[in-house]
C-alpha cells in the first residue's frame, strides 16, 4: 500500500500533509490517483470569497466563482486549464461544498508544455479530516495552508519526493 501521508518542509517549517491515494509517482498519468514527484513552481491562488477573506501572500490571488472548473478531459483543447461551467467536456468543479477548494494553490505540473494524459489539476488545497488521501494533490489543514501562503512568492518551488 502506498504512503498517502507525509510532511512538507517550507522555509524550514514542517507541515503534515496528505498526498494521492496511490502515493507519489515520477510517471504521473491522468486519473492514476498519484501525486507527481518533482519540483513545481507555485503559480496562483484561488479562494472561496464566501468562506474566507483574501489570503495574505505575494502570489497572484483571485476569488473563485460558482461556475469555475478545471478541465481534466484528455484530448480537449483546454486540458489542464481553468474553464467555466457548464463545460462540454469533463471538468472538475472548483466551487465545492466539501471545503477542499476553499483555498487552492495551482502548481505548474504539466503546464508548459501541456501533454495530454500526463495529469491535470495538481493543486495544493485543504485536507479532508484525518488527512485522507487526495486524487493526486497535496493537502494541508486550512490554517497550515494559510501560513504556507505567507511564506510563498513568485518563483517559489514545491518539491515532492518519493
Amino acid at each position: 500500500m502506498a504512503a498517502t501521508r507525509g510532511w512538507a518542509t517550507i522555509n524550514g517549517l514542517r507541515f503534515p500533509c496528505a498526498v494521492g491515494r496511490s502515493g507519489r509517482r515520477a510517471a504521473k498519468r491522468e486519473g492514476d490517483g498519484a501525486t507527481p514527484i518533482g519540483a513545481f513552481k507555485v503559480r496562483r491562488v484561488y479562494y472561496r470569497p464566501d468562506r474566507l477573506l483574501r489570503p495574505s501572500t505575494r502570489l497572484p490571488v483571485a476569488p473563485l466563482r460558482p461556475d469555475d472548473g478545471w478541465c481534466d478531459a484528455v484530448g480537449d483543447r483546454n486540458y489542464n486549464r481553468k474553464v467555466k461551467h457548464p463545460y462540454p467536456a469533463s471538468a472538475e468543479r472548483m466551487w465545492r461544498e466539501d471545503h477542499l477548494y476553499d483555498l487552492v494553490v495551482v502548481l505548474d505540473h504539466n503546464e508548459k508544455p501541456r501533454v495530454q494524459g500526463l495529469g491535470s489539476a495538481v493543486f495544493m488545497h485543504v485536507a479532508r479530516p484525518g488527512y485522507q488521501p487526495t486524487a493526486g494533490c497535496i493537502a494541508f489543514q486550512r490554517q497550515h495552508l494559510l501560513r504556507i501562503l505567507k511564506l510563498l512568492g513568485p518563483g517559489s518551488v514545491v518539491r515532492t519526493a518519493p
